[in-house]
């Protein structure tokens, strides 16, 4: 049987179709699962018995199991959820002054390798599927008694390595029977997968992109990035410009700060030259310490000093504001420590 939660409406109107049944029934589907939020097919009031009965031997209504919960001083909160085989994902909701925001994991472990984050710790073991990213927003939002209104694909995993099961989630979540979570109101980060930026050019939502680019040079990137390698820094360039030529969409650039390694001016000098002309807007992010890991956050007049350079050099630019970080649900923080080994 397959999870309801992994079928957009495109998948079950050809379904419907298939075995004989109109193709509107899927709307109707749809608003009974997100809307309505049922626990059973029975629960659904306007349409026939026959076809309930076909759906609950074909479709089943499934859920995370949530292992802990954790809440920050500033309202973040962090849910373990354990999934059918028994592996373990993070999945952060944090408080905004425009809502609340759900940070979504796409992959048991992660393969990029980013020597800086604490989610390449565990190296990717499987993709998850559709159902299990939707999953995850409707178990958060229920579980916090909140309505979601933003979502950010950028928990454990890299999303494009996911790319199929993650357009679906879009989908998905955005229709207007169901979480009707507005496209502009969803971002996907990607480390640079270069020929999936250009495939995504070409996805007909505008759901936003952001690039964790986090180094101005081939030389830093190598470092700390193992995927500058296989996509170097012109070449994601590259990919950047066609997506934005070709969407005119503006594109957000993720720099993580560390100390004493890409957070010089000599370093901003060469950012701003390379996105210079480019519609991007830069996220300068203060480093958040792994225990494991070797790297230092920049000390604040470092990161004022860098931000205030590349304002000069008349980029758009912020420095984030730090969510999350006393119960390790940060950026660059997740790990799901309890990962089935």
């Amino acid at each position: 049987m397959e999870s309801i939660y992994g079928y957009s409406e495109e998948m079950l109107k050809n379904y419907l179709t298939e075995i004989g049944e109109k193709p509107f029934r899927a709307s109707q589907i749809i608003e009974w699962v997100y809307r309505h939020r049922i626990s059973s097919f029975d629960e659904i009031t306007n349409i026939k018995k026959g076809l309930l009965e076909t759906l609950k031997q074909r479709f089943i209504l499934d859920t995370l199991e949530c292992v802990t919960q954790q809440k920050s001083a500033d309202g973040t909160q962090k849910f373990l959820f354990r999934l059918h085989d028994g592996n373990l994902i993070e999945t952060v909701l944090m408080r905004q002054d425009y809502g609340y925001s759900v940070c979504v994991t796409t992959e048991v472990g992660c393969n990029m390798g980013c020597c800086f984050c604490a989610s390449g710790m565990k190296k990717k073991l499987r993709n998850l599927e559709t159902s299990e990213i939707v999953l995850q927003v409707m178990c958060v939002s229920k579980l916090a008694e909140v309505r979601v209104s933003h979502v950010v694909v950028m928990g454990i995993g890299e999303p494009f390595d996911n790319y199929d099961n993650v357009i679906r989630f879009f989908k998905i979540i955005n229709h207007p029977l169901g979480l009707e979570i507005g496209a502009r109101h969803i971002t996907v980060s990607t480390c640079g997968i270069v020929d999936k930026i250009y495939e995504y050019a070409e996805f007909d939502l505008q759901v936003n992109l952001a690039i964790s680019l986090h180094a101005p040079n081939d030389e830093i990137r190598n470092q700390i990035m193992p995927v500058n390698r296989a996509y170097p820094v012109a070449k994601l360039l590259e990919a950047i410009r066609y997506y934005i030529e070709r969407t005119n969409r503006r594109v957000t650039i993720e720099y993580i700060l560390l100390r004493g390694i890409n957070d010089s001016l000599e370093c901003a000098d060469m950012l701003a030259d390379l996105l210079h002309g480019l519609n991007a807007y830069v996220n300068l992010i203060p480093y958040n310490e792994v225990i494991e890991k070797p790297y230092k956050r920049s000390e604040r007049e470092t990161m004022l000093q860098f931000f205030d350079h590349l304002k000069k050099r008349r980029l758009n630019v912020q420095l984030r504001r730090e969510q999350g970080g006393d119960i390790d649900a940060a950026c660059g923080q997740l790990r799901s420590k309890h990962l089935k080994n």
